[in-house]
C-alpha cells in the first residue's frame, strides 16, 4: 500500500500538541474521528493505548509508530505528525519522540497491517527523511515531504 493511499493532508499534523504519550494518542484519535465520523474518538484512543500497553511503539531515533487493528475501520488510515517539544514515549532507545506515524487498519487485516508497518518503519529508518519531516513548518509541507520521500524510496 502506498503512503499516498494511507495518508491525507488533513491527517498530516505539524506541531501536534501533547505533553505526554496519552495526550498525543488522544489528539491523534480526535483528528481521526474528525475525518472519519464513524470512528469514535474513545474507541480509537482506547485501542491505541491498549496496543501501547503490550509494548511501546517508539522505534528509536525520535520516531514512534502507534498502531492497532480497529473494529469498524473499513480501510487503513495513517496519521503523520510532528510534536514540539518531543515527548517521552518509552522508546527502545529511551529518546523522546517528535515524529509519529499512527496506523489504523481493519480488524481482519493482519497481513496488510504487518506489511504496512514494515514499509513505514523502512521509510523512517532513513535519517534524511526524518530530518526533512522534522523541518516541516506546516501540515501541508509535512504531507508533501512525506509523499515525495515515500515515492523516492
Amino acid at each position: 500500500m502506498t503512503l499516498e493511499a494511507l495518508l491525507s493532508p488533513r491527517l498530516s499534523l505539524c506541531h501536534l500538541a501533547g505533553s505526554s504519550k496519552k495526550k498525543l494518542l488522544l489528539n491523534i484519535a480526535q483528528a481521526i474521528s474528525e475525518q472519519y465520523p464513524d470512528l469514535d474518538t474513545d474507541t480509537v484512543f482506547n485501542q491505541l493505548v491498549a496496543r501501547e500497553r503490550l509494548g511501546s511503539t517508539g522505534i528509536g531515533e525520535g520516531v514512534a509508530i502507534p498502531h492497532c487493528r480497529l473494529p469498524g475501520c473499513e480501510k487503513p488510515i495513517g496519521v503523520l505528525c510532528t510534536t514540539s517539544p518531543a515527548v517521552d514515549f518509552d522508546a527502545i532507545d529511551r529518546q523522546p519522540v517528535d515524529l509519529l506515524f499512527a496506523l489504523l487498519v481493519p480488524e481482519d487485516s493482519e497481513q496488510e497491517h504487518l506489511d504496512t508497518l514494515a514499509e513505514i518503519a523502512a521509510l523512517f529508518s532513513d535519517s534524511r527523511v526524518r530530518e526533512k519531516l522534522r523541518d516541516a513548518t506546516s501540515s501541508d509541507e509535512l504531507y508533501a515531504l512525506a509523499i515525495n520521500s515515500a515515492a523516492a524510496a
